[in-house]
């Protein structure tokens, strides 16, 4: 993955450290939170799921009240509601979601990260943030040895796996539905799972199921 000259030189690796400096807005934001609610996470969120996944999700970054609390990514927010629900239902979950990260839930075949793994203000990543960050991506993607699949939630993650590839993202255009064939892994698009997509009708249960269908179906005959 080459960087611009703007970006942190960071070796890739799976998860960043919870002191982790390079995004001085997001430091300065995990700081205030920590001062007004200090039995929150308020750090950056690891990854969570199987270790041995074929499957990768792919969100924009951890919830204020959600991950940032909770410390798992989709924890405590409603997308997290409608993603387990749907993870449930397609066999890649086992157990019982409770919007808690010691609810016992586990992973079967997938495992879901961030583009960037801090919480932002407004929940608005800047691009400089999104590029310093996608060195965890990586190391995230190469400390997978099965992987075959990933679903990126918006368009963000979806460039943000394309540019960490060094595919031209005119060449593979997000899509919700869209499938694009990337060397060795097939990647997804689904719109976000967030409130505001779900209650404008931009995303439908339906339209978020059936994406997981054809991953799940696909995955079933590779």
């Amino acid at each position: 993955m080459t960087r611009s000259k703007s970006v942190p030189d960071i070796t890739p690796a799976p998860e960043p450290d919870y002191s982790c400096p390079h995004c001085p807005r997001l430091v300065a934001f995990h700081k205030a939170n920590r001062a007004a609610h200090p039995e929150w996470h308020n750090g950056p969120v690891r990854s969570f799921g199987d270790e041995k996944a074929r499957l990768l999700i792919v969100g924009l970054a951890p919830g204020l009240q959600g991950a940032n609390k909770t410390a798992r990514p989709f924890t405590g927010d409603y997308a997290g509601d409608l993603l387990y629900a749907t993870l449930e239902k397609f066999g890649l979950s086992k157990g019982t979601y409770a919007a808690r990260p010691d609810d016992g839930l586990t992973l079967h075949n997938t495992m879901i990260t961030n583009a960037v793994r801090c919480v932002p203000p407004q929940n608005k990543p800047t691009p400089l943030e999104i590029n310093t960050c996608r060195a965890f991506l990586e190391g995230r993607i190469e400390a997978l040895p099965n992987l075959t699949h990933m679903l990126a939630l918006g368009r963000v993650a979806h460039e943000s796996v394309l540019r960490m590839g060094g595919y031209r993202l005119a060449d593979h255009p997000f899509g919700h539905g869209s499938r694009h064939a990337l060397g060795d892994v097939t990647l997804y698009d689904s719109y976000h799972c967030s409130r505001y997509n779900t209650n404008t009708g931009r995303l439908t249960t339906q339209m978020f199921e059936d994406v997981f269908r054809q991953i799940t179906d696909d995955m079933s005959s590779t």
